[in-house]
């Protein structure tokens, strides 16, 4: 069973939906074909119970004296002939059969003819299927023997009993020429249901080939711009699946186009701060190789180059692997309730350390929300660090967290409006801030960090010159029970 079972799945698909049909189809024509044989018997065999039942009558005592006379002789051949199906004989109360004149033959004795000969009176008519004395089935019925004395006169015949019987020769031949024909017709519809079942699987996979193809196609050139036609008001489950294909292939054709995007901008960006590093280590290795040393004011300033490259390089690569991180794994797992208030103070202790000219100052009321912690933290810090960058001398950067809607203000040059749909796109610098320090990912991360956290963050220009930074994520004033709970 387990090798028919492999040899079957091991068979194309079109192949196992041919089969199956055919299968299906030939249980249901099975089924169909033995009932029908079966009906047909059964009405067949209560016509020739009933001829029985009717043929019931008296006989003479001139024909039951013949009958007696003839016991254990073959039946005489009467008026019109033998009759060809037609048994009548009389059984004796000790099993010996008397035909007729003009019987098809004698049929032999069974238990219930000679039951019926001894208690003729006590029992009704008795139908059975028997054999004659040449082993042909014959449909046989056994009632008490009649005897008519006059036109008004009759008795049951005592230790005797009347056999009535019909040849089922015909009946058998009839019912053999059904089965074949039955049969024929059978094999017919189950060759032309596994032809037609061949047919469909053929015209309903056609789709699925060109879908295979497709994805070999696919594995085979790592073309992902491939797609499969797709009719507009086809809704069956193939173009379900092509139109989930398309739109596999699509978001895959994207993804690697930003990933060569992100390699080629990070390959500009690390260009730079290489090259730099580069040609200054150069110039200090060949002021060590000569013996001739720079002055001491120009190795510092090489050395304070280095440095800060060196650190341009760290956050250039830090922010390259926070944006590298799978979404999913980058949320899942990490995400817990944390105050939005606190996160904020924390950022702000930082900003006011980078910029200790800058007035900052800070109007926090409480908001809880779920987010990851350091992720959070981290696109805060790079919103504030925006902020003190930009702003100029002496000038202010204002705070407001009220009801989950963060806002950062400066009062810096601004953005300008045709720049605004660029701020989030990865490594974007504005030409006027090109010469400032920053890779152009910190507002990337901002709004990648937000959107995991359910949130969304805009940037417009201020009233009177700057930016405001406007951060909404949803949360609640109070912290959850849960999360009351965690703290304890």
């Amino acid at each position: 069973m387990n090798r028919v079972t492999r040899r079957f799945r091991a068979l194309p698909l079109r192949s196992r939906l041919a089969l199956l049909v055919a299968a299906a189809v030939a249980f249901a024509v099975a089924a169909v074909s033995v009932s029908c044989w079966f009906v047909v018997r059964n009405k067949l065999y209560d016509e020739i119970d009933d001829d029985l039942q009717a043929s019931i009558g008296s006989v003479s005592r001139i024909e039951v004296a013949a009958a007696l006379g003839a016991c254990g002789q073959a039946p005489a051949t009467g008026p019109l002939g033998p009759r060809s199906d037609s048994y009548v004989q009389i059984v004796r109360s000790d099993g010996e059969a008397c035909p007729f004149a003009g019987s098809a033959g004698t049929i032999k004795v069974a238990d219930a003819d000679t039951a019926m000969a001894k208690a003729p009176q006590e029992r009704n008519g008795t139908l059975r299927t028997g054999q004659d004395s040449d082993g042909d089935p014959v449909r046989v019925l056994t009632t008490a023997l009649v005897v008519k004395v006059s036109p008004g006169e009759q008795y049951v015949a005592g230790d005797s009993a009347l056999v009535l019987g019909i040849s089922l020769n015909g009946t058998r031949r009839t019912l053999n020429e059904l089965a074949l024909l039955l049969l024929i017709v059978s094999g017919v519809g189950v060759v032309g249901a596994g032809a037609a079942g061949l047919a469909v699987a053929r015209a309903g996979l056609r789709p699925v080939d060109k879908l295979t193809e497709a994805v070999e196609h696919v594995a085979r050139t790592e073309d992902l711009r491939i797609r499969i036609p797709v009719e507009d008001d086809n809704e069956d489950e193939v173009a379900r699946l092509s139109r989930s294909f398309n739109s596999m292939t699509s978001a895959l054709a994207s993804s690697r186009d930003l990933q060569q995007q992100l390699i080629a901008d990070a390959g500009h960006e690390l260009r730079t701060p290489l090259t730099s590093l580069r040609t200054n280590i150069e110039l200090l290795t060949r002021s060590e190789e000569t013996g001739r040393p720079l002055p001491e004011g120009d190795r510092k300033a090489l050395l304070a180059s280095v440095k800060a490259q060196m650190t341009e390089l760290a956050a250039l690569i830090g922010d390259l692997q926070e944006l590298s991180r799978p979404d999913v794994d980058q949320h899942a797992g990490r995400a817990q309730v944390i105050a939005l208030h606190d996160t904020v103070g924390s950022a702000l202790r930082r900003a006011r350390l980078r910029g200790p000219e800058l007035t900052i100052t800070a109007d926090l009321r409480p908001w809880y929300v779920r987010a990851e912690p350091s992720a959070l933290e981290r696109a805060v810090v790079n919103i504030l660090d925006n902020a003190v960058k930009f702003s100029p001398g002496g000038g202010a950067v204002e705070v407001v967290l009220n009801d989950g809607i963060l806002t950062v203000r400066d009062h810096g040059p601004g953005i300008p409006a045709d720049e605004l749909p660029h701020v989030f796109d990865r490594f974007w610098r504005s030409p006027t801030a090109r010469a400032l320090p920053g890779s152009g990912l910190g507002l990337s991360i901002v709004a990648r960090t937000v959107q995991q956290s359910g949130g969304e963050v805009t940037l417009s220009p201020a009233e009177g010159g700057g930016t405001v930074v406007t951060v909404r994520l949803p949360g609640a004033p109070t912290p959850p029970p849960e999360a009351v709970q965690a703290s304890r």
